[in-house]
């Protein structure tokens, strides 16, 4: 069976400059490109979600670049299956991530799903990482930029996504790909990174949770039990954090800093303790379940790997035994430092990002 030459791409275009590029360059490679953006969080006020700017500057590339744009409201979908399991977990006292989550439901799940039925041929996007393939098995592998590399990120990607997915700005490095929006003439060149909560955008953490969440004031205590502040509710607290505590400079104490080392959900307290290095912030090994593998099953049924439970952490050395499919301990030969519950432990071989799991 012979296909087209020129492929039928649809870019999903943020309107940041990554995904521009992946439109230019997939353009530039013969690819037949049409743009999409998604509306995927309802704004409440126009101060904190700047979508209106970013679909201008999404309408803007396209017309530069002379491809349609089509536009989706995903909404429903991200509110059903991304917002609400992140409120699940906040009420849990778990610290979710919600950028991983939307990356499997909606971004290569919901989106993947429209633009087939558009008639595509591949969705593109302008993450940073990078897919191979060898015998019809796609692999997932970290960016040239470590720096901005994103497969912590896109861990639960499977076999079908893959294989209908291109990431065409893997291979450069960040002021490289503003050099080239330069050059186009792309507006959004200069255009800062988004950060906040994924198509939610930047916010007053609390004052959003508060708009979802009933809050229940309780006590801050150490870990041998002496109280010494209250907290404004578990959920607004993450281990291993420093600030927003209000419990420095204390005339008791060694002047060292305080930081969240535990919380009892049964009795609503946030348990702190004070110190950079306090042994209660470290821990050698993790339970993960909720278990993704990029190939659909994992390596072995114990492994070395390197393995890393944030996105800003260099990967550490580890090993992996599998209790059954959904469950795996994890031990590192360092310690590491706040290991925190509903933070995802991702998985890696070298460049090849293996999967990962939800940290309980």
């Amino acid at each position: 069976m012979t296909h087209p030459i020129a492929k039928r791409v649809i870019v999903g275009l943020s309107g940041g400059v990554d995904s521009s590029i992946a439109a230019l360059l997939l353009q530039k490679q013969g690819f037949q490109v049409e743009g999409l953006f998604m509306k995927n969080w309802q704004e409440d006020d126009n101060n904190h979600c700047p979508a209106t700017q970013d679909l201008m500057d999404a309408q803007k590339v396209c017309e530069n670049l002379c491809i349609p744009l089509h536009t989706i409201n995903f909404s429903n979908q991200y509110w059903d299956n991304v917002f609400e399991h992140a409120l699940a977990e906040y009420r849990l006292g778990r610290t979710p991530n919600p950028d991983i989550l939307c990356n499997r439901e909606i971004k290569f799940k919901t989106f993947l799903d429209y633009a087939i039925e558009l008639g595509a041929d591949y969705i593109a996007t302008g993450h940073y990482a990078a897919i191979s393939e060898n015998n019809n098995i796609f692999q997932l592998h970290k960016a040239k930029d470590l720096n901005k590399d994103q497969s912590y990120f896109l861990y639960t990607l499977n076999q079908t996504a893959l294989s209908k997915t291109l990431f065409p700005i893997a291979h450069l490095e960040k002021p490289f790909v503003r050099k080239l929006a330069a050059e186009a003439g792309f507006p959004n060149c200069d255009k800062k990174d988004s950060t906040g909560l994924c198509f939610i955008g930047e916010r007053k953490f609390k004052n959003f949770l508060n708009t979802y969440l009933p809050t229940q004031k309780g006590n801050m205590e150490t870990p041998d039990g002496k109280i010494i502040a209250t907290h404004d509710g578990l959920m607004f607290y993450t281990l291993g954090q420093r600030q927003g505590l209000g419990i420095g400079g204390r005339h008791n104490g060694d002047n060292a800093p305080w930081y969240v080392v535990g919380k009892d959900l049964a009795r609503n307290v946030l348990i702190v303790a004070e110190g950079d290095n306090h042994p209660l912030l470290y821990a050698h090994t993790l339970t993960a379940n909720q278990l993704h593998w990029v190939r659909g099953s994992a390596p072995q049924t114990h492994f070395t790997c390197t393995a890393k439970i944030r996105y800003r952490q260099t990967e550490e050395p580890a090993t992996v035994e599998m209790l059954n499919a959904e469950t795996c301990i994890v031990t590192f030969e360092n310690p590491q430092r706040a290991i925190t519950p509903g933070q995802s432990v991702v998985f890696y071989k070298e460049t090849v990002c293996l999967g990962g799991g939800i940290i309980q």
